[in-house]
């Protein structure tokens, strides 16, 4: 029998990101065989951008072959029924009601599934990365935004509403600074790339984590104050769900331990129904593309439920 493949897509502000992962009959797991990334010019809009998707998913077919599906991360909310997006906070245009799943479905010719680029990240790092031997994993991404997601025994769970696992829009301070949402205070308001380089006084996260390691003093004092923010938001997390593990990805840790030991420590300080060395959290594992990794299984997942359906007469 020959393999199936599928075709992820992740939207970021800067890249589009892509991914195909291979799944052979005789394999225990899919496997990675192309990843490349494309720019995506979002200053251009929401028209532009989801033809630059659908380029961008033609022109990786016509390289690899044909593909079963296609999976789209996006950095937002979006109606489950439609596909339309519903909160974009992070990239410029007018997104609210604007249609990705369809168009793009149209125009590669094969079934579309539409996730939060979160939970494309915790789907492929809950199954090929740094959870896949944890039954209950919460994933993190820290950079321009937070995002979070939960995944239970191999799943993502979305809860009643679609929506569980959004640390970043947990309020951490009533008073705090507005947040893209629209609500005060959200860990992401907190904790995002540009209020750590803001409490720094430097121009991006990378040098705020390069002086802290030689000893700045400001830069120290904001890694510790962001890291505190975040430890909270993750303490009631290992308090609410419960989970085995939870990795911690997204632009900020491209700085290592020096990012995620204060996360840890910050953490472990503010739990105290379970025991601090209980407490797992990891480092992600696939990098850049697992966002697009994530978008592929999870269009890999939607024909999987859409065969066991049809085998079974449901619609």
């Amino acid at each position: 029998m020959s393999a199936d493949r599928y075709l992820g897509l992740d939207l970021g502000g800067t890249n589009i990101k892509v991914a195909v992962v291979e799944e052979d009959p005789g394999a225990a797991q899919p496997r990675i065989v192309f990843t490349a990334r494309h720019a995506t010019h979002a200053e251009l809009g929401p028209q532009s951008v989801t033809d630059r998707l659908i380029a961008v998913a033609r022109s990786t077919i016509d390289e690899v072959g044909p593909v079963e599906t296609a999976g789209l991360g996006v950095p937002g909310l979006f109606q489950a029924d439609t596909g339309r997006i519903t909160l974009f906070p992070n990239l410029p245009g007018e997104w609210p009601g604007h249609s990705l799943r369809d168009p793009i479905a149209e125009g590669v010719r094969v079934p579309t599934t539409v996730i939060n680029d979160t939970r494309a990240f915790l789907l492929a790092e809950g199954t090929l990365g740094a959870g896949r031997r944890h039954r209950i994993v919460f994933g993190v991404t820290l950079g321009t935004g937070i995002g979070g997601s939960i995944m239970i025994d191999g799943r993502i769970h979305l809860g009643a509403f679609g929506t569980a696992g959004e640390i970043g829009h947990q309020v951490i301070a009533t008073d705090g600074p507005l947040c893209g949402c629209g609500h005060n205070g959200c860990l992401e308001a907190l904790a995002k790339a540009s209020s750590l380089t803001e409490l720094a006084g430097v121009g991006d996260a990378e040098t705020v984590y390069e002086r802290a390691a030689a000893g700045d003093e400001a830069s120290i004092a904001a890694v510790k104050t962001v890291a505190g923010y975040i430890g909270t938001g993750l303490a009631n997390v290992v308090t609410l769900p419960g989970p085995d593990c939870i990795v911690v990805g997204g632009g900020i840790m491209a700085a290592g331990e020096i990012a995620l030991d204060p996360i840890r420590r910050a953490t472990r300080a503010r739990v105290r129904l379970v025991p601090a060395d209980a407490i797992c959290i990891v480092a992600a594992e696939l990098g850049d593309f697992a966002g697009a990794i994530g978008a592929a299984l999870a269009g890999r997942a939607q024909a999987a439920d859409l065969s066991a359906r049809s085998s079974t007469g449901q619609k």
